[in-house]
Formats: structure tokens, C-alpha cells, sequence
């Protein structure tokens, strides 16, 4: 009976994770529309499953979706130096139907190019 039991739940987990909604990827962002600007950060969070920063660029202030901590990190991102009113240059691509979100392709700290893909 154990045996039955452990493979029900086994079943039952396996059936929940092959329901789970896959990683989001990047489908919601519009790559045809590529935004460059160079503005103030105003927060940086530097978790999973992405770091993030609000950065403000004239009026607007977006929401950035950088890349993993990991990548962040292999990439040698210098993330002591995103912090709030330091400036920022970022190029990536609007989200779809989110007005103020974006996701970054690269950063540029100090003058310095970091690839995030």
C-alpha cells in the first residue's frame, strides 16, 4: 500500500509541474521597438528570478527587467554601482501591454557595456 501511495503522489506532482505556467520568456516584450535612454535609478533589487531597477527617463519612470543574479553576476555587473541616483543607460525592448515595464538587452554602468542576454 505504501508503495501505491508514494507513486499516486509522485503521479500528482508530476502532473502539477507539467501544468505549471513555463517561464515567461520574453514573448510579452515588443522587440521591434528598441528603447535607449539614459536615466536615474531610483530603486534596484538584485533577486530571483530577475534583478530589477525603476529608473526615471524625463517624466517616466519604468520598470527595467534586467537578467538573473547569476547572469548578472557572470557577466561581471558591477550591481554596487546601481544604486539610487546613479545613472543608468539602458537598451531593451517595451512590454506589450504594460505601459511602464521594459525588459534591458544591455546596461551601461560608468560608461561600460554589459550584454544581459
Amino acid at each position: 500500500m505504501k508503495k501505491w501511495q508514494s507513486l499516486v503522489a509522485l503521479s500528482i506532482l508530476l502532473l502539477a509541474v507539467s501544468f505549471r505556467p513555463f517561464h515567461h520568456g520574453w514573448a510579452n516584450y515588443d522587440q521591434t521597438k528598441t528603447l535607449d535612454y539614459t536615466g536615474t535609478v531610483e530603486e534596484f533589487k538584485l533577486e530571483n528570478p530577475h534583478a530589477s531597477a525603476r529608473v526615471t527617463d524625463k517624466n517616466k519612470t519604468w520598470l527595467v527587467i534586467l537578467a538573473p543574479t547569476s547572469r548578472m553576476e557572470s557577466r561581471g555587473v558591477p550591481t554596487d554601482k546601481i544604486v539610487k541616483g546613479s545613472k543608468l543607460r539602458v537598451v531593451g525592448y517595451p512590454h506589450k501591454t504594460t505601459k511602464d515595464e521594459m525588459r534591458a538587452e544591455r546596461i551601461y554602468v560608468d560608461n561600460v557595456k554589459y550584454e544581459l542576454r
